[in-house]
């Protein structure tokens, strides 16, 4: 049996970080492709021109706002124009997919440096591109990781506070479904099994948001950088990235991808919907109570959703609904993992039963 599991190449977290931002562009080449947000252009491009410093020619461009082919092509022509050598991704998830995918295209070298931790993209070989309006299209599987991942936890302690529940809820989901492809012996991202390093990373991931979630969380509302941050970002940013990708995705992740498909649910972030599916994966691949127990304490702990409503889907249709299933059951999704019967109706009891114990649940929590 051959298993195998793939890293970035340098990952360098800490308070401050941004400001090596050019040694780290200047190890891989000569002229850096900066794909800025709108948040770090009007917030923290000071800081980004003085981390680059002289150290490499850059030229700075604003990421469109949608990680689509689109975007990517409109970037690959202007990198392309200026002889850029190395593409960095400075922002939110979405840009520093698209940083990638330019990356790819060009065959340049890949620096990522998230401002969130509110996903676990910025490691992974993987950019997932959407449609102009925002549905998910498809997996772009890339044929390695970044080269750099570059994680400044003073900039991250400065983005609002939902966006790291966000990112703990997308980390969340990282054991549950490796540990889904481990029984089944479901492929990883490289469409083979993972190694026991990878399913004991996943673990890992698991027990420090158990462990430092809420702690992270007051950090972060207190607007101040302590070890419990840095545990949680590491956990949302490095394991979780290293989790899902060597250790394999299942239910939550095809639930969210079925999600995008109802448009009332895109004000949710990517992790807020993941968060969904974990509880989905709950009851769609029979868990124990007491596993159910630690996945709606953990949620309701750190203020991750429970109810289809607080991801924009009350009142939602079971003909609504089960449009989302059937995305998420579609040919080659990730839900084709789980060690389960699964199917569109399966995966419509499951979301509906789900929301239903959520609810259950934020009536006991107000009723004490």
């Amino acid at each position: 049996m051959i298993t195998t599991a793939i890293f970035p190449g340098r990952y360098v977290q800490g308070e401050g970080a941004l400001a090596t931002l050019g040694e780290e562009a200047a190890r891989l080449g000569s002229k850096v492709l900066l794909v800025c947000d709108p948040y770090v252009l009007e917030h923290l491009a000071d800081t980004v021109r003085e981390g680059i410093g002289q150290q490499l020619a850059a030229v700075e461009v604003r990421f469109g706002g949608e990680c689509s082919d689109e975007e990517i092509a409109r970037l690959v022509a202007l990198a392309q124009r200026e002889g850029a050598d190395v593409v960095a991704g400075i922002g939110g998830g979405k840009a520093l997919d698209t940083a990638k995918a330019v990356a790819y295209e060009l065959q340049a070298r890949t620096l990522i440096a998230p401002t969130l931790a509110s996903t676990d993209a910025p490691c992974s070989a993987l950019s997932v591109i959407y449609t102009r309006d925002g549905a998910f299209k498809r997996y772009l599987v890339l044929p390695h990781n970044p080269d750099t991942v570059l994680v400044d936890t003073g900039v991250i302690v400065r983005a609002p506070v939902r966006l790291l529940v966000a990112g703990m809820g997308d980390a969340f989901s990282t054991w549950f479904e490796a540990e889904d492809c481990r029984t089944k012996r479901g492929a990883n991202m490289t469409g083979r099994i993972g190694p026991m390093t990878a399913y004991a990373l996943a673990r890992l991931c698991h027990e420090t948001l158990l462990e430092y979630g809420p702690l992270a969380k007051l950090s972060a509302e207190q607007g101040v950088v302590t070890p419990a941050l840095e545990h949680v970002v590491e956990a949302n940013t490095l394991l979780s990235g290293l989790g899902f990708e060597s250790g394999g995705l299942a239910a939550a992740h095809a639930i969210h991808n079925g999600l995008t498909a109802l448009p009332q649910s895109h004000g949710a972030w990517h992790g807020e919907k993941v968060a969904i599916g974990v509880q989905g994966l709950m009851f769609l691949a029979d868990k124990k109570p007491a596993m159910i127990d630690t996945v709606y304490d953990f949620c309701l702990a750190v203020g991750l959703p429970v109810t289809l409503a607080e991801i924009g889907l009350g009142g939602v249709s079971d003909e609504e609904l089960l449009i989302a299933a059937t995305a998420a059951c579609a040919p080659g999704e990730t839900i084709h993992n789980e060690p389960a019967e699964v199917s569109p109706r399966r995966v419509l009891a499951a979301l509906k039963v789900a929301d239903a114990e959520g609810r259950r649940r934020k009536a006991a929590r107000t009723a004490v």
